[in-house]
């Protein structure tokens, strides 16, 4: 089976235009999110999908592997659709990697491929238990309820699922936006439409459920902090502190 790792770098962000060629701790953001990717034993390729040439130019500048995509793909998913329907890459998982994402490890990855053998599943993707309440009535945070096999029922921004009788031991799980898809699955996304569901909670992956696709959602403990707004830089930074790599790269 052949894992391949595709990270989307969309040059014109909407929340934050341009972040692609921001620096973090003295070198690029898409050089952290290579060097973590490609350190990664479970990937036999991994690639930028990029839509730009200053990304392009970033990307080869650290020894990157890169392939251009349209400007007009509105995800990252529609990328991984792009390259696959072109024949670029040949894989029979892809996991989708976002390029603002500079912290995912391994065990993540581990956490998010332990299944990726099943035929019976189209989709992978991750779901953390919320510690701070504060995430549960947030719409920042997709919630997500899954069947006794871990397949997804529903992902929602709205607290999932609703405690009628309000126990005192309330749980929910936040949806945690790391993916993985067969080959075929990609085919078949290809060819959907936005469903109402979708643009209702504007959560993709709601197409996936709509259209019968099977979604598998694997626990991980680990939390995700991904580059969103110009703020989040400063933070990263902080989040990498003192260690070595950070020192490193200084």
């Amino acid at each position: 089976m052949k894992i391949a790792c595709i990270i989307p770098a969309r040059l014109k962000s909407t929340r934050f235009p341009r972040k692609m060629l921001s620096m973090l701790c003295g070198k690029p953001l898409l050089q952290w999110v290579w060097e973590r990717a490609s350190a990664i034993p479970a990937f036999d390729q991994v690639a930028f999908a990029v839509d730009s040439d200053e990304v392009a130019e970033l990307v080869s500048s650290f020894g990157g592997s890169y392939f251009m995509t349209s400007e007009s793909c509105p995800s990252g998913t529609d990328r991984l659709v792009e390259l696959n329907e072109k024949g670029l890459i040949n894989a029979d998982i892809w996991v989708n990697w976002q390029g603002d994402e500079p912290f995912i490890n391994d065990e993540m990855i581990a956490d998010l491929l332990q299944s990726c053998n099943d035929d019976r599943t189209d989709v992978w993707t991750l779901k953390k238990k919320i510690i701070n309440p504060d995430e549960i009535a947030s719409p920042h945070f997709a919630k997500v309820v899954c069947d006794s096999q871990g397949h997804a029922l529903y992902f929602s921004r709205s607290p999932i699922p609703f405690y009628r009788d309000d126990p005192q031991q309330k749980t929910y799980y936040k949806h945690v936006g790391l993916y993985a898809f067969t080959r075929e699955a990609l085919k078949k996304i290809a060819h959907l439409k936005p469903c109402p569901l979708e643009t209702a909670e504007q959560l993709e992956q709601l197409r996936f459920l709509y259209n019968n696709l099977r979604v598998r959602v694997h626990e991980t403990q680990h939390e995700v902090f991904g580059i969103d707004l110009p703020e989040h830089l400063s933070k990263a930074e902080l989040r990498i502190g003192h260690s070595f790599i950070c020192k490193d790269a200084l």
